[in-house]
């Protein structure tokens, strides 16, 4: 019995292509970190007939150096300092600038940039999304690879651009590897989305997706039960009314679901051409 050569193993150019379709495209260190090593055990050096024994490592003493940058803050403290921020901008380009210099999300830290929002401030309907991939990190706009281009087909089939809607994120920065962003880091960013949708003061509000749908209208309830349904989203002056419905990226996948999707955005042109 004859056996088939082996296959000759991957190029490093076919390596970083499978990675980058598996959304690996940061790297967050210079050397790769064995994340199922214990921690506090190192190889001790030994003779190289000898066989190597794990020896505790020592704690690093703390730095006694001045300009090192500070530790995080605590998570209630984070939160409370969003809430006290987003609470005292005024105006959309003052919030923008302290979201620019907030560092209570370590997200922050791994992003190119801050993904603020797109669109028109003054529409009478407001997208907002969970958070930004790598096309929007790059270009520092919401929804603006391949989910933003089948939302701008989306609400094109509805007689509008994005001249005439506003779109923006729950998360404002993306998580490395477009990994879904962890409930502290949804609760930190929650009072900047919170204090945008008052701002911008749309009549309708949709929420695109599960998370974006959960976080903003309080719900537990998957998709499947909350599309297509109104909600009340309260800002604490105005009550407006929220419409759930797919994100584009999920209708990417599943694309049988854009049947509802579309019968979404025809409930949507109702509302408007009230």
């Amino acid at each position: 019995m004859s056996l088939s050569p082996p296959e000759p193993a991957p190029t490093l150019s076919q390596l970083l292509a499978f990675y980058l379709e598996a959304g690996v495209d940061c790297a967050l260190a210079e050397e790769p970190i064995n994340r199922l090593a214990d921690p506090d055990l190192v190889p001790a050096p030994t003779a190289r007939e000898a066989p190597q024994t794990p020896v505790a490592r020592p704690m690093p003493a703390a730095p006694l150096l001045s300009g090192l940058a500070e530790p995080p803050p605590a998570p209630d403290a984070a939160i409370a300092s969003a809430r006290e921020l987003a609470r005292t901008a005024p105006t959309l380009e003052e919030l923008r600038a302290l979201m620019e210099k907030f560092d209570g999300c370590a997200l922050r830290s791994t992003a190119t940039r801050l993904v603020f929002a797109d669109g028109n401030p003054k529409s009478r309907v407001m997208f907002v999304g969970e958070a930004p991939g790598r096309d929007e990190d790059i270009e520092g706009l919401p929804f603006v690879g391949r989910s933003g281009k089948l939302l701008d087909r989306m609400i094109a089939a509805i007689g509008l651009d994005r001249s005439k809607v506003y779109i923006a994120n729950v998360i404002p920065w993306r998580p490395p590897g477009n990994r879904t962003p962890t409930p502290q880091e949804t609760l930190v960013c929650l009072p900047f989305i919170q204090r945008q949708i008052e701002l911008v003061d749309p009549d309708l509000l949709v929420t695109l997706g599960n998370p974006s749908t959960q976080t903003l209208l309080g719900t537990r309830e998957g998709i499947m039960r909350t599309r297509g349904r109104w909600f009340d989203y309260d800002t604490g002056t105005r009550v407006i009314r929220a419409l759930p419905t797919f994100h584009p990226a999920y209708l990417l996948r599943s694309p049988s679901y854009k049947r509802m999707s579309w019968q979404d955005l025809r409930t949507i042109a109702k509302v408007l051409a009230k």
